[in-house]
């Protein structure tokens, strides 16, 4: 028995035992969304509305990273779930294993509403058509205690930094890691992905030379949070929670986007390629819902995130459109998208030598 049937017949089975035998009752059919995704999404105060004004259940699992999603997923889990969340670098690998379907953009107005980058892209696509369309982003910047350090850093700094040898830290990410040692030795932003053998050895001899003056390689953002508030780090390539959890708390903290780029990063909306033609309709509508302004501007002052879509914006003052990037729109202009390398393997074997260096 598969998960949304034992879901289904269990609660079937107890509804039952609480009525008994009532002459002419019948089971309607279970109208859920079955929804795969980041737990900070799907809070019942975001979808309360959702559920409320179509009538449709949803049904959560959370997940822990996107390995994990699709791991879920290939391994037959896809009959199990309506909706999923891919990263928008990570659907062409669904697509590549057969494992969604396309989307129906025409089920889905909010979409048209998309800013123009999450419009335009190529990722996510295929053929034409769309499986995984952009929801939330967000930048992956450079944070720094603004009251230790001369002035606002770039990724030079994180490269050059003799002055906070010991306090510096990078994240233990092969992707990102080799993609900001090609912003900063200088290769064009659209090869960052697609460099050869010759451009990636310049970046490992640039991480090898850069080992020396970090603290740590972070994976945990709790932990790096942890090393500003303290001092023991005082610049690293970082999430945005540590900045505005820190300022909070008095300290001052500082945010930089160096003009060589940023990384960006978006999840999106995908449906399985086994889900129900009920559950891909239901996927469809709750899509719409994410997109709109309601779950946009909830979402923007809680999360913080912003959705893909214009919707939200003008709900926002410009306080809450500048914690969440959209305030000056330009800044999408210097985004990184991360991509799939042809061989990314290549990229874990270069790192890991670079962390044995």
């Amino acid at each position: 028995m598969r998960r949304r049937e034992f879901l289904k017949y269990s609660a079937m089975g107890a509804m039952g035992t609480m009525l008994g035998s009532v002459p002419g009752l019948s089971w309607a059919a279970d109208k859920a969304v079955h929804w795969l995704t980041w737990e900070n999404l799907a809070y019942d105060k975001y979808v309360a509305d959702f559920v409320k004004s179509t009538g449709i259940s949803i049904d959560k699992g959370f997940i822990g990273s996107d390995d994990e999603q699709f791991a879920k997923i290939r391994a037959g889990g896809g009959a199990d779930w309506d909706l999923i969340t891919p990263g928008l670098d990570k659907v062409e690998l669904y697509v590549a294993a057969d494992l969604l379907q396309p989307l129906d953009l025409s089920k889905i107005p909010n979409a048209a509403k998309r800013y123009a980058p999450f419009m335009n892209t190529p990722l996510g696509k295929k053929d034409g058509k769309t499986y995984g369309i952009p929801f939330y982003w967000g930048i992956n910047p450079i944070v720094y205690r603004a009251d230790l350090m001369d002035k606002e850093p770039d990724w030079s700094t994180l490269f050059e930094g003799e002055k906070y040898k010991g306090r510096l830290a990078m994240r233990d990410y092969a992707l990102e890691a080799i993609a900001i040692a090609a912003m900063y030795v200088g290769i064009p932003r659209e090869r960052i992905f697609k460099m050869d053998d010759k451009e990636l050895a310049e970046c490992k001899k640039a991480c090898i030379a850069q080992k020396k003056l970090l603290r740590t390689y972070w994976n945990s953002i709790a932990d790096l949070t942890n090393l500003f508030a303290t001092g023991e780090v005082v610049c690293a390539f970082s999430w945005v929670p540590p900045y505005y959890d820190l300022r909070a708390k008095g300290i001052d903290m500082g945010m930089a986007k160096p003009k060589e780029g940023v990384i960006g990063w978006c999840d999106t909306c995908a449906i399985p390629k086994d889900a129900s033609p009920e559950g891909a309709a239901a996927a469809h509508e709750l899509i719409n819902y994410v997109l709109d302004p309601d779950y946009g501007y909830k979402l923007a002052l809680d999360g913080p995130y912003a959705i893909s879509t214009s919707t939200a914006r003008d709900r926002l003052t410009p306080e809450e459109q500048d914690r969440i990037f959209i305030k000056d729109l330009s800044v999408m202009d210097s985004f990184v998208w991360k991509e799939n390398p042809a061989d990314y393997g290549k990229w874990v074997r270069i790192w890991n030598e670079v962390k044995a260096s």
